[in-house]
């Protein structure tokens, strides 16, 4: 449903932007919308309904009265079946085809095979040597460094399979090859969710148990709540005093509630004199920044000291991102894919005109997109993946 607004705004031409400032909606509020049908407790979910709707007829978008019915409205794909619309240079996309870009798909043997591929070119990163770093991803990934080495307070903030967990990961492991002296501390995030109702929510008492255990695992925790955070102060007081830092990480952040995004702002406080204690790293999905909004009263004192930092996607750089990724395999990439089938993927993966307000350009859903792509290559026989293969996935 509302995969079928981004769709129509994209074919319309509208940008995110000015639909939000229309309809009186923050930015982060619609695309949780947009990303995830989540739209904030203070809104009206019929008044935003009402002005969208309003919006998008003005502006003669198609099907503007139908991005919030459950059916969906006739189209016509990207990907080009045959149905034109009334202006035939613009192909329309549906949900289901959007679903398809972001389905699971696994090189087949028979495409590696193929291809003469002795390994999966995506397959996980296992060294720093096979992470493919762009300026922009460079960027991030030394924001992150400067955050566990020099302390902050850090949100890194990227679509699903954008490669947070991969920076992460990355980070954990140049710490332990470059950085001696700096204490990492992960909560487990296994089941955590930001209400009861879903799942466990992660609370300070659990953040102080991953303290107490990866700072001062021999010590005995104290069984009060107040002795217990007072034990953690002084543990981490301690470990500074003997040369440490400590840089406290969770992913999956776009689970924690809203308590515990403010309590986060107090773990960033512990203090030993002027000398900060703990550094904060959030990695979290779109949903975060909704819960991050400078418009929530609730939250405006961690907006007021969190630095927000957001996974752009590929891009400019999908070339070079899938030659890096053909390259660690020892495989030629024009012999795998041609010029114009990169240009038909990255068109495939940015419906219209939507830009980087809604492309699809990370890694994991080119993964999907090309592996796709070949496995139809090695069903047709043909040598290489050509655009109109790309098309036809």
């Amino acid at each position: 449903m509302t995969l079928r607004l981004k769709a129509i705004l994209v074919v319309a031409g509208i940008k995110q932007g000015e639909l939000a400032d229309a309809v009186d909606l923050s930015r982060p509020a619609l695309s949780g919308l947009l990303n995830h049908d989540h739209l904030p407790a203070r809104y009206d979910r019929d008044v935003v309904t009402a002005a969208i709707t309003k919006y998008l007829q003005d502006h003669r978008a198609p099907n503007a009265a139908d991005w919030n019915k459950e059916e969906a409205p006739p189209c016509v794909n990207t990907a080009g079946l045959e149905s034109p619309t009334e202006n035939p240079a613009i192909n329309e996309i549906t949900d289901e085809d959007i679903q398809m870009l972001l389905r699971k798909h696994t090189l087949t043997p028979q495409a590696r095979r193929h291809f003469g591929l002795n390994a999966d070119p995506f397959a996980e990163p296992t060294s720093i040597d096979e992470v493919f770093l762009s300026s922009a991803i460079r960027y991030v990934r030394e924001s992150m460094y400067q955050i566990a080495k020099n302390g902050g307070f850090m949100a890194v903030v990227g679509e699903s399979g954008a490669g947070k967990t991969t920076l992460r990961e990355e980070l954990v492991d140049r710490i332990q090859r470059e950085t001696a002296g700096i204490t990492i501390i992960e909560p487990y995030m296994l089941s955590s969710e930001d209400s009861e109702q879903k799942g466990k929510q992660l609370r300070s008492q659990h953040v102080i148990e991953a303290i107490m255990a990866n700072v001062d695992p021999m010590a005995k925790t104290k069984s009060s709540p107040e002795a217990r955070s007072r034990q953690a102060h002084e543990s981490l007081r301690q470990s500074s005093r003997s040369g440490h830092k400590h840089v406290l990480i969770i992913e999956e952040a776009h689970s924690l509630s809203m308590v515990m995004l403010k309590h986060l702002k107090r773990f960033m406080e512990l203090k030993d004199g002027l000398r900060p204690l703990l550094s904060i790293l959030l990695i979290g999905q779109p949903e975060l920044l909704v819960k991050l909004s400078a418009q929530n009263p609730e939250i405006r004192e961690v907006m007021q000291r969190l630095e927000i930092i957001t996974l752009q996607p590929l891009d400019a750089d999908l070339d070079a991102y899938l030659r890096a990724r053909f390259g660690r395999v020892g495989q030629v990439f024009d012999k795998v894919v041609d010029a114009a089938a990169v240009d038909a993927l990255r068109s495939k993966l940015t419906p219209a005109k939507a830009g980087a307000a809604g492309t699809m350009l990370y890694p994991l859903a080119v993964h999907n997109a090309l592996a796709a792509a070949m496995n139809r290559a090695a069903d047709l026989g043909v040598p290489t993946v050509t655009a109109d293969v790309i098309r036809g996935v």
